[in-house]
């Protein structure tokens, strides 16, 4: 077996986990569930043809795969903004992203323009600093009031 055979093989057998906790599978169920599908009570006895065949059982249960978590901007600014924006979020009504650009919109608002920047990847460096400044101070009322 290769080294990419091996990793392929490593990443389905933990697609497999994690769908047996999505699905909140006993360690019984799940062992019933592999010897219908493949013959064997475990996992890690199975080649890839078999792991193959148990993720699409467990697809056809209705497992979807987690995606993946995609970095909010290449800008350390914005992507500070967007963590101080998370971890205000418990102390908010809405701490969802509409209200974060409605936000960045009304901290943004200029002469020039006065709708203000639409979301947070479209700051300059300064506009950043302005939000970020501004949520620090926002999120320290908060959490006086709390």
């Amino acid at each position: 077996m290769t080294a990419a055979q091996a990793a392929d093989r490593r990443a389905m057998l933990a697609k497999i986990h994690v769908a047996k906790k999505q699905l909140a599978l006993t360690d019984d169920s799940y062992r019933d569930l592999l010897r219908r599908i493949t013959g064997q009570d475990s996992a890690g006895a199975l080649d890839a043809g078999a792991l193959d065949k148990v993720l699409a059982e467990f697809h056809r249960l209705g497992f979807r795969a987690p995606g993946r978590a995609k970095a909010r901007s290449a800008k350390p600014q914005v992507r500070m903004i967007y963590a101080v924006w998370k971890d205000m979020q418990p102390l908010l009504r809405d701490g969802g992203d509409a209200a974060l650009r409605s936000f960045v919109a009304r901290q943004t608002r200029t002469a020039a323009s006065p709708n203000g920047v639409a979301a947070p990847d479209f700051l300059s460096p300064a506009q950043a600093n302005r939000v970020l400044e501004g949520l620090k101070a926002w999120k320290q009322r908060l959490e006086r009031e709390a």
